[in-house]
């Protein structure tokens, strides 16, 4: 290819996305003892499908040989054109003022502190954020706003969220709201169905933070970000919307808006 073609193509997208941490049972799997840091595939197959790369950004803990203060967390932002934030764990109540009551399974402080980090230096690079229903419980604390620990226990719904052994396969419906951004994603519908995997969610919402779909008990569903920058989360896990179930709300009109977001961004 000549240098004048090859100048000609635009650079393609690199997405930062966040890993998960396992600590436990590694020896299962051929590491004992060790951490390890990883994707679940669906969200790094649904960025590529639509022709971004995908760069995953490990964690560095405090503690490690590599020292927390080497790396600066701006040079990710600078670098990258975007950030998607992936489900997991619990977040850790102390992060927005509360002490544990009804979390589930341990919380990852570590994880927590580092993508509230990166989170802040991509909205301050004014970078898009995206995040999957972790990814959008953190937006939320990162904008100062609270979650409830357990929709149930704490009153926000007798529903469950999360079922038992049903993964993905648990769904409900979802309204959006009237004339909202959201909505016109999808041709200016105003309802819609997606699976639940969670037992956390929003309570008081985040500052330049407004809701744009809940479920149909009233949960909310969707935030987005009213500031400069392009912020979006969903409490759903749009990566296995992957059209096999054509009830579902498709996934790629929220990844496109995303996408298109950091394209904006890199041409500026």
């Amino acid at each position: 290819m000549s240098e004048a073609k090859a100048q000609a193509q635009p650079r393609k997208l690199m997405i930062a996305l966040s890993p998960r941490i396992l600590r436990n049972k590694t020896e299962l799997i051929g590491f004992p003892g060790r951490t390890l840091q990883y994707l679940e595939q669906s969200v790094a197959h649904w960025v590529m499908s639509l022709g971004a790369m995908v760069v995953m950004v490990p964690t560095v803990e405090r503690e490690s040989q590599i020292r927390r203060a080497q790396l600066d967390l701006p040079d990710y932002a600078t670098a990258l054109d975007g950030l998607i934030l992936q489900g997991g764990a619990d977040l850790d109540p102390r992060g927005y003022g509360e002490e544990p009551t009804h979390t589930r399974g341990a919380v990852d402080r570590v994880r927590d502190r580092f993508e509230l980090d990166l989170l802040r230096a991509f909205n301050a690079a004014g970078k898009p954020v995206f995040g999957i229903c972790r990814g959008m419980q953190l937006i939320n604390v990162a904008f100062g706003g609270t979650l409830f620990q357990d929709l149930c226990q704490d009153g926000a719904t007798t529903r469950q969220h999360v079922i038992e052994g049903e993964s993905d396969h648990h769904r409900h419906g979802l309204r959006f709201g009237a004339n909202s951004w959201f909505g016109g994603l999808f041709g200016g519908c105003v309802e819609g169905r997606v699976n639940s995997i969670h037992h956390q969610g929003v309570k008081v919402l985040g500052r330049e933070l407004v809701a744009e779909a809940w479920s149909e008990d009233g949960v909310v569903e969707v935030i987005r970000g009213t500031g400069p920058s392009f912020v979006l989360g969903v409490q759903w896990h749009p990566e296995f919307h992957d059209g096999r179930e054509p009830e579902l709300l498709p996934a790629d009109p929220l990844m496109r808006a995303f996408l298109d977001a950091a394209q904006a961004r890199a041409a500026a």
